[in-house]
């Protein structure tokens, strides 16, 4: 299933991919929560409820090339980074494999969906693309093991780590937070295919393009910290919640690792493509 938040009358709601449109499942029974994320606090049986009620549903249907797309979840409590994920990514910056995953954090303002613009701001002159496959927790917990790491996640989805590079690592203390968390900085979409339509999320090919030009192209077989790993990781550090985000990383061919330097441009198009997941595409302002 592909779960998407679209803007409607009554403001963002869950919808479901059904061919060529999306089903505002709420419409269609509002005794369906209206987010994804409640959806999603309702577990396994309230999500195959959901299904049900798209596939025979007649009313309350967007064409998804008239739809206006939110992040699949808009109101996530965390949305959680991993640094240096990719063996090929790691050896471009010249950085040592980590030994442990490398975490930092965006705020749910830097979350935008399919078609939103990505904002450049006026206090930073180096903003880099990053393609990341994102997780999104599903079944929450804590001290989660990795032998069942894989039963707590709902999905996966694109996502694009927008990352000012100057805030990044030009201030003092490398301010990795600050530098990834603008608003905006964190599209994710168009939707989140759920766990059981991605066989094995370790073998997806994953890609960017800048105007149509190819920048990053990779495999999620290049993760140092696969899916188990990073969930069994942070879950000892903190609790995690149903529609929790979680960015994995990016391969090889950021914009600061050229030569020379490419940085995002008012007019810019970027997409991220991950295979089976769809096309995130967002215009830059």
């Amino acid at each position: 299933m592909k779960l998407a938040t679209i803007e409607t009358w009554a403001g963002p709601r869950a919808a479901v991919l059904v061919g060529d449109a999306l089903v505002d499942v709420h419409g269609v029974d509002p005794s369906v929560p209206p987010t994804v994320r409640q959806i999603l606090e309702g577990g396994p049986s309230l999500l195959a409820k959901v299904g049900e009620i798209a596939q025979r549903a007649t009313l309350q249907k967007t064409p998804v090339s008239e739809a206006k797309f939110h992040a699949p979840v808009h109101d996530a409590r965390k949305v959680v980074c991993i640094g240096l994920n990719y063996k090929d990514h790691a050896e471009e910056s010249g950085a040592a494999i980590p030994k442990e995953p490398i975490l930092f954090a965006k705020f749910p303002t830097a979350l935008i969906g399919h078609q939103q613009s990505i904002e450049l701001p006026p206090v930073s002159q180096e903003v880099d693309y990053e393609a990341e496959l994102v997780i999104v927790i599903g079944k929450g917990g804590r001290n989660i093991p990795a032998s069942s790491a894989r039963e707590h996640v709902a999905g996966y989805a694109c996502g694009h780590d927008v990352s000012a590079r100057d805030w990044q690592l030009k201030k003092d203390g490398k301010q990795w937070m600050t530098g990834k968390t603008f608003d905006t900085f964190g599209p994710v979409g168009p939707w989140l295919v759920t766990a059981d339509e991605v066989p094995d999320p370790h073998k997806l090919r994953i890609q960017l393009r800048l105007n149509g030009q190819t920048m990053q192209d990779s495999n999620t077989n290049q993760l140092i910290f696969g899916v188990p790993q990073i969930l069994a990781y942070i879950s000892q550090i903190f609790t995690l919640e149903p529609g929790d985000l979680i960015f994995t990383g990016t391969p090889p061919g950021v914009g600061m690792a050229r030569k020379p330097p490419v940085f995002l441009k008012a007019g810019d198009v970027a997409e991220v493509e991950i295979e089976g997941l769809g096309v995130l595409r967002n215009p830059v302002r």
